[in-house]
């Protein structure tokens, strides 16, 4: 290779990391919002204030104990999966314990600003500034939800395309579970024609999608039965579900798929506690947006889909970075 050839071979390389590092932005500055609404719950739940009382770093265990005004015990889960975000963002910090104890939470310079006894804090505003009767004049806009998840679907369904080529290419059938109206099958039909598409969702869905080449659309219920193929596909299923109900949809696809060369293409984020990816902030952010948007759904870590994966009947797995906000994981049955 000549040196002008190599040249051009790294501007392009990094042309592509700058497109990357672009997008990753947008969608940081897109869900923004979401360390707002964790800064507001810690203000709210006083978790500054409990940690100061203590005069040391605590447990979550202890935090959730001080916690008043709810009549029932705080969920110890959400509570950890807000502050993993805060933490993240450097307004408090954790310990892990050498001897393996439960992790220990403390102030930083920034949680300091949201004592509420202090002579100079700040918790009031952070209430205000996201109190609902500020927000609510912007609800007007919720008509574009639909449009929002649909040009979000186009961008990863292109990195699909780009960064699961060999993934993709060795498969004859292919079943999109929660496919929507077909838009990501289509896609993949086109780019590999000799795959045989279908796609699966509930049957009111279904009647509302586009005829297709190549492609049969299935009405169902994922919990019940799932389309044989010889591949499953499912992006952006999962996290809306709890981890029962990931298990029992994964069930469904190791029946749906052959023992021999069978496997499941999950599309989700894939959360890295100390991950430093252009994309690995949005874990986190994405994590918290689950809480309002699902009951029960979030955003996992590898160790958490090994778990599922496992208890699904997938004890094999690879994870695939694509160029976008979520990753492959390629699963394979038990009996492979």
């Amino acid at each position: 290779m000549s040196s002008q050839e190599s040249g051009r071979e790294k501007e392009i390389i990094e042309l592509d990391e700058a497109r990357l590092q672009g997008q990753a932005e947008i969608w940081r500055y897109m869900f923004s919002f979401a360390d707002s609404m964790a800064l507001k719950s810690a203000v709210e739940l006083r978790i500054a204030d409990i940690i100061h009382s203590h005069g040391v770093a605590i447990t979550l265990s202890q935090i959730a104990s001080c916690i008043n005004g709810s009549l029932t015990s705080p969920d110890i889960t959400t509570l950890a999966r807000i502050m993993r975000l805060l933490v993240r963002r450097k307004i408090f910090t954790v310990h892990h314990p050498l001897d393996g104890g439960d992790p220990l939470y403390d102030l930083t310079h920034s949680s300091r600003w949201l004592l509420h006894d202090s002579e100079q804090t700040l918790a009031p505003m952070v209430l205000m500034e996201n109190h609902p009767w500020l927000i609510a004049p912007w609800h007007c806009f919720s008509h574009l939800f639909n449009d929002g998840l649909a040009s979000t679907s186009k961008v990863v369904t292109s990195a699909i395309l780009s960064g699961y080529k060999q993934g993709l290419s060795s498969i004859e059938s292919l079943v999109d579970v929660g496919g929507g109206i077909g838009g990501l099958i289509s896609e993949i039909v086109k780019a590999y024609p000799h795959i045989k598409g279908v796609n699966f969702d509930l049957p009111h869905v279904v009647l509302a999608a586009p005829a297709y080449n190549e492609i049969s659309h299935v009405g169902g219920d994922m919990f019940h039965v799932i389309p044989n193929a010889n591949a499953v596909i499912m992006k952006w299923v999962l996290h809306d579900w709890g981890d029962e109900d990931c298990i029992k949809i994964l069930k469904n696809c190791r029946k749906a798929i052959p023992r021999e060369n069978g496997k499941v293409i999950i599309v989700e984020v894939v959360v890295k506690a100390e991950g430093s990816g252009v994309f690995d902030d949005m874990g986190f952010i994405f994590d918290l947006l689950m809480i309002a948007h699902s009951s029960g759904g979030k955003e996992r870590t590898e160790v958490e889909w090994k778990k599922i994966l496992e208890e699904g009947g997938f004890s094999r797995y690879k994870i695939i970075d694509i160029p976008a906000l979520p990753s492959i994981i390629e699963a394979y049955p038990d009996d492979q």
